[in-house]
C-alpha cells in the first residue's frame, strides 16, 4: 500500500497561477524554453530550465544553471509570485483537454515505497538526465516538478473528488495550449484521512511520467539520510512530490522516434532489411501510413515517403516486454539494422512526443534526421502488466497527455 501525506506547499499566488504554470522541463528544447520565457517572464521555466535565461555559451549542466534556478525560486518568493501554505494540505488537480477530464491528488509519497517496490516503474532512466535533476533538487532543496502516478481506481476516491469540487477552486485557468486547469485545496482532516486510507487500499502506485524526477528525488533522499544518520523518517526529504490519478482516466499517446542516419546503408538496402520482419503494406503516404491504427503496425518516413509497416506473425509475442511495438521496433530495426543498441545513450536517436504530431517528424527528417517512426500508443493495460511483472519497457515508451504543469506545487525537501 502506498503511503501519502499532506505537505506545506509553496505555490503561485492565486492571480498568477496561469502565468507561472509551465509544462515539464523535458518537454522543451533549450531554444523553445528561451522563447517561452521571453513570452512569459513569470514562467516556472525560469526555475526548471534556468539555462534558458543564461547565455547560449553556458552549458546546460554548468553549476551556475542550478544557482540561477535557486536565485529565481527565492526571488519569486520574495516578490510574492509564490506563497507558502499555512498548514499541510493536499490538493485536487483537474485537467481537461479536448473534452476529456482527469483528476488527481497532489500529495507527497514515501521514498521507501519507491525503494520497496510499492511505487512501480516501467522505464529505465538515463544517467545524464538523472544527474541533472539530482543537482537541481540538491541545490534548490526543493522538488519543483510532480511525479505523475497512477493507481487502480476506487469508487470512494471519486466520491471524495466530487465533494471537493463542490467547493471554490483555488486556481481555474486555461493555458495557452487550450488545456483547462483547476486546483482545489484539501485541508480538512477528515477528507485527508479518507484519501490516505483509500490510496493505501488501492495497492501499488505506478509511475506514469517522471521516472527521472522520481529517481532523482529518491537519490537525494538517500544522500540526506547518509548525511543525517539520526533521521527518523518523518523528515520532508523522505517524501517526494506527486500527483496520483486513477488509471481509468488516463490517456497515452504515441512516443515516436527519429534517427540521424541509416548506419551506412542505402535506402534500398535498408528497406530490404526491414522487409525481413515487416510487411510494407502501404506506401507513398497512403491513408494510415503516418498514424498507425492498431497494435503491430507503425509508420516509417524515409526520404520524404511514408510507409506503413506491419510486424510479421513470427516476431509477434505475448511477452509483456518483447511484444510491445516499441520493443519490436528496437529489436528488429533500431538495433540490428540501424545500430542503435542502447537508445538511452545513443546520440543518433531522439524521441518525439505524440502530441507534436507527424508534422514534427516530417520537419526533423527535412532538417537533421534521416528516418522517422510513428508508433501505435502503448496501452495502460500494457504498462500495468509490465510494472506488475517487475519488468522495464524500452525508454520513452509512453507519452501521457495532458501534461501536469510545474510550478503549481513545490515541495521543500528540507
Amino acid at each position: 500500500m502506498a503511503v501519502i501525506r499532506p505537505f506545506y506547499c509553496i505555490r503561485p499566488a492565486e492571480e498568477l497561477a496561469g502565468r507561472v504554470a509551465a509544462l515539464p522541463y523535458d518537454v522543451y528544447s533549450r531554444e523553445e524554453a528561451k522563447r517561452e520565457l521571453e513570452r512569459e517572464p513569470l514562467s516556472f521555466l525560469g526555475v526548471d530550465r534556468a539555462e534558458a535565461g543564461l547565455l547560449d555559451t553556458v552549458d546546460a549542466y554548468d553549476g551556475q544553471v542550478y544557482e540561477k534556478a535557486r536565485e529565481t525560486l527565492l526571488r519569486f518568493e520574495r516578490e510574492g509570485i509564490l506563497v507558502r501554505e499555512e498548514k499541510p494540505c493536499m490538493y485536487l488537480y483537474e485537467l481537461t483537454m479536448d473534452g476529456h477530464t482527469q483528476t488527481g491528488i497532489a500529495a507527497c509519497v514515501s521514498v521507501d515505497d519507491y525503494l520497496n517496490g510499492v511505487v512501480k516503474k516501467h522505464e529505465n532512466t538515463r544517467e545524464d538526465k538523472e544527474q541533472d535533476r539530482i543537482r537541481h533538487v540538491d541545490t534548490l532543496h526543493a522538488q519543483t516538478g510532480p511525479i505523475f502516478l497512477a493507481y487502480r481506481a476506487r469508487k470512494r476516491i471519486g466520491e471524495i473528488f466530487e465533494e471537493v469540487k463542490r467547493g471554490e477552486a483555488l486556481y481555474d485557468f486555461e493555458a495557452a495550449d487550450g488545456i483547462r486547469h483547476r486546483v482545489f485545496r484539501i485541508g480538512e482532516t477528515e477528507q485527508i484521512g479518507a484519501l490516505i486510507e483509500e490510496i493505501g487500499e488501492a495497492g501499488d502506485a505506478y509511475i506514469a511520467d517522471g521516472h527521472h524526477r522520481a529517481a532523482s528525488a529518491v537519490k537525494v533522499a538517500l544522500q540526506r539520510r547518509r548525511e543525517r544518520p539520526d533521521y527518523d523518517g518523518s523528515e520532508e526529504f523522505n517524501y517526494f512530490l506527486s500527483v496520483l490519478f486513477p488509471d481509468n482516466e488516463l490517456q497515452i499517446l504515441a512516443y515516436n522516434r527519429v534517427v540521424r542516419d541509416l548506419n551506412g546503408l542505402s535506402a534500398e538496402a535498408f528497406l530490404e532489411r526491414v522487409r525481413e520482419n515487416f510487411r510494407i503494406v502501404e506506401a507513398d503516404g497512403g491513408a494510415g501510413a503516418e498514424r498507425p491504427s492498431e497494435k503491430g503496425r507503425m509508420g516509417m518516413l524515409l526520404d520524404g515517403t511514408w510507409y506503413a509497416l506491419e510486424a510479421r506473425e513470427e516476431i509477434r509475442t505475448e511477452d509483456p516486454i518483447r511484444g510491445l511495438d516499441v520493443s519490436l521496433l528496437q529489436d528488429y530495426i533500431l538495433a540490428p539494422i540501424l545500430g542503435v543498441e542502447d537508445p538511452r545513450t545513443d546520440q543518433r536517436i531522439e524521441f518525439i512526443g505524440g502530441i507534436r504530431g507527424t508534422a514534427e517528424l516530417e520537419r526533423r527528417c527535412g532538417d537533421d534526421m534521416r528516418v522517422a517512426f510513428s508508433m501505435y500508443p502503448t496501452s495502460m493495460e500494457e504498462l500495468l502488466a509490465v510494472a506488475d511483472a517487475g519488468l522495464l519497457m524500452p525508454p520513452k515508451s509512453t507519452w501521457f497527455e495532458p501534461k501536469l504543469r510545474s510550478g503549481l506545487f513545490i515541495h521543500e525537501e528540507e
